[in-house]
């Protein structure tokens, strides 16, 4: 019997990257899936979203390990169309157990004046208003099922220290590296102030800060061309950020090892923790 056997999990960002290896992962073991994703891009970000056809493809490889999986097209930033899916898919799956908050998005290589403001909103309205958004529309069944339950938020080792964003040309911070950034950082207070409130219930709120992971938003024309500056010594956030530990970048499965682990109940004393999986980066 799996660590998820019976459960259902919630989970944003689900058709690709780390969203989806949880996904399939938590279903190895047994849980069924309820997962949401945008599927379109973004105009102010500078690499491509998933697609339909990713989110379909985690629902066949969810499948695929004996679990079931409802995949709904959501942009987390609407909160009445983030609370309509998860309601109408709790009404199929009759609970909720594990609620993964793991969209996210970054725009990379710099922002002009006129996108400063819409993107500064992008990337908070993904990554920290989402994730209330969702959470927002998944505790209540989560509470009312009585059950206890797990709750995970992603963050990142911007969450844990200083990763640049002054362009020293114009001495003017790029929006998206600050967003992203404060995004991170209250994450971590949501979580803390979550884990306090939900003691009673039995609900477990932690964050997990990836270093850098295989995925759709690492793997682009636009993170490739911040290397290949990096790599001729150019400044920017790329050159400023590595492992301590002799590894570039990690799977998203590594991540969802820690995702399994903290959903499990061999963590079921562990709440209000913020668990770097970042091969060293926060300590170098």
């Amino acid at each position: 019997m799996g660590i998820a056997e019976g459960k259902v999990a919630v989970i944003s960002g689900a058709a690709r990257g780390q969203g989806r290896s949880h996904a399939v992962r938590l279903a190895k073991e047994g849980a069924d899936i309820i997962g949401l994703d945008i599927c379109a891009d973004i105009s102010t970000m500078t690499y491509p979203n998933a697609s339909l056809a990713d989110l379909e493809e985690t629902i066949n490889l969810v499948e695929a390990e004996g679990g079931r999986m409802i995949g709904k097209v959501c942009d987390i930033r609407d909160a009445d169309a983030t609370e309509a899916a998860v309601n109408e898919a709790v009404a199929d799956f009759g609970r909720v157990d594990i609620i993964l908050s793991n969209a996210g998005i970054i725009r990379l290589g710099g922002t002009p004046k006129e996108m400063e403001v819409q993107t500064w909103q992008d990337v908070l309205g993904t990554n920290l208003t989402g994730g209330f958004h969702l959470i927002r529309a998944a505790l209540p069944h989560m509470i009312e099922g009585g059950r206890g339950g797990s709750i995970i938020l992603t963050g990142s080792t911007a969450g844990t220290r200083p990763i640049g964003g002054l362009n020293p040309e114009t001495n003017r911070f790029d929006p998206a590296s600050l967003a992203y950034t404060s995004s991170k950082w209250a994450l971590r207070g949501i979580g803390r102030q979550m884990a306090h409130e939900l003691a009673p219930h039995n609900i477990r709120v932690n964050v997990i800060h990836p270093t850098g992971v295989i995925s759709g938003m690492t793997m682009n024309d636009a993170m490739f061309a911040l290397h290949a500056q990096a790599l001729e010594g150019g400044s920017n956030t790329i050159s400023q950020m590595s492992n301590a530990m002799p590894v570039e970048i990690l799977e998203a499965s590594e991540i969802s090892n820690a995702v399994a682990f903290l959903v499990s109940d061999e963590a079921k004393y562990i709440t209000g923790v913020s668990l770097p999986v970042d091969a060293g980066f926060s300590v170098k």
